[in-house]
């Protein structure tokens, strides 16, 4: 069963009856499909449409055209049963300064009907000695932790997460991804909508690229860097290097360039040329005594997916 279903989804505003303004399209005929138990990267630059997204998904905006079901409930005339399924945290949201951390999860147990205990949804989000504090208190990074502890209660068979390392310094960010692996592990889905790469590479099966409220790419973040040509660099170290090795390894379908350097070899290939140039070598009399890869950074795929130099490609 899929856990997100958008059909045709277009969301437009403005273009009121004074006909003064042009309807502004923040979704445009939005299909995805988000599997049951993937942690799904929704990615793309501020501005793309991720958060309009999440808002119909949740039922907070309506959408012009097409339609979305969540855990295969419709979005819009079962939206109760969605969230009594759905753990949220909210891009930007702020907790009550007044209400203490503890009074913050007692409110999001109840409303859940769950039976976690505070005590221990705090220890999880690493806010367990400012638990009795106000919220006014918090750091911007611990009122994110709280929000995020909010989210879990109840464990919710969908987590939407909208940028949520928004505030965390680096091991904040770090224990925020071992959370999501962990409720992936206990059979959740996990929808991790960021612009910040680095957080999306480590944790997300399958990932999908938003630009102006269209879906430009989704596969695996191996399968992006291939499809948009960053591929791999392999740094081959070997006892000895012969012209006619170096000749063939350069004649493989997938290598685009070949640097010999005394007993070091640097090969960019495709992802699935990897194996071929190893082997390559091997049949050529030329053992292998170490090798590395190096991959393309997430940040050059999303940029060859989010600027006009993907265009000017396709």
């Amino acid at each position: 069963m899929a856990a997100i279903e958008l059909d045709g989804v277009t969301k437009r505003y403005g273009g009121g009856l004074s006909g003064r303004s042009e309807p502004v399209a923040a979704l445009s005929n939005l299909d995805l499909t988000v599997r049951e138990g993937d942690i799904y990267g929704f990615l793309g630059p501020n501005g793309a449409g991720k958060s309009t997204t999440i808002n119909v998904l949740l039922d907070f905006v309506r959408p012009t055209a097409g339609s979305a079901r969540v855990l295969d409930l419709d979005a819009r005339t079962e939206s109760q049963r969605v969230r009594e399924r759905v753990g949220v945290l909210p891009e930007g949201f702020s907790p009550y300064d007044r209400l203490t951390g503890r009074q913050h999860l007692d409110f999001a147990i109840e409303s859940k009907n769950a039976d976690d205990d505070p005590a221990d949804i705090a220890e999880r989000v690493g806010i367990a000695d400012a638990i009795d504090r106000t919220a006014g208190g918090y750091s911007k990074g611990m009122a994110q932790r709280l929000v995020l502890g909010m989210a879990l209660i109840g464990e919710p068979d969908l987590l939407i997460l909208d940028e949520p390392s928004t505030g965390l310094d680096p091991n904040g960010a770090r224990e925020m991804r071992d959370i999501v692996r962990a409720e992936r592990d206990r059979g959740a889905t996990v929808f991790f909508s960021s612009h910040v790469l680095g957080q999306v590479e480590p944790v997300c099966d399958r990932v999908g690229i938003l630009r102006d409220g269209e879906l430009v790419a989704e596969d695996t973040v191996e399968g992006l860097r291939e499809a948009a040509g960053s591929g791999t660099t392999l740094v081959i170290d070997v006892e000895r290097l012969p012209d006619d090795a170096v000749a063939a390894v350069r004649a493989l379908d997938g290598v685009s360039t070949v640097e010999a350097d005394d007993q070091r070899l640097t090969v960019d290939c495709a992802d699935g040329a990897k194996t071929t140039v190893l082997s390559t070598l091997e049949d050529n009399g030329v053992p292998v005594a170490d090798f590395d890869t190096v991959g393309g950074s997430l940040e050059e795929v999303f940029a060859s997916y989010t600027t006009d130099e993907q265009e000017a490609r396709a």
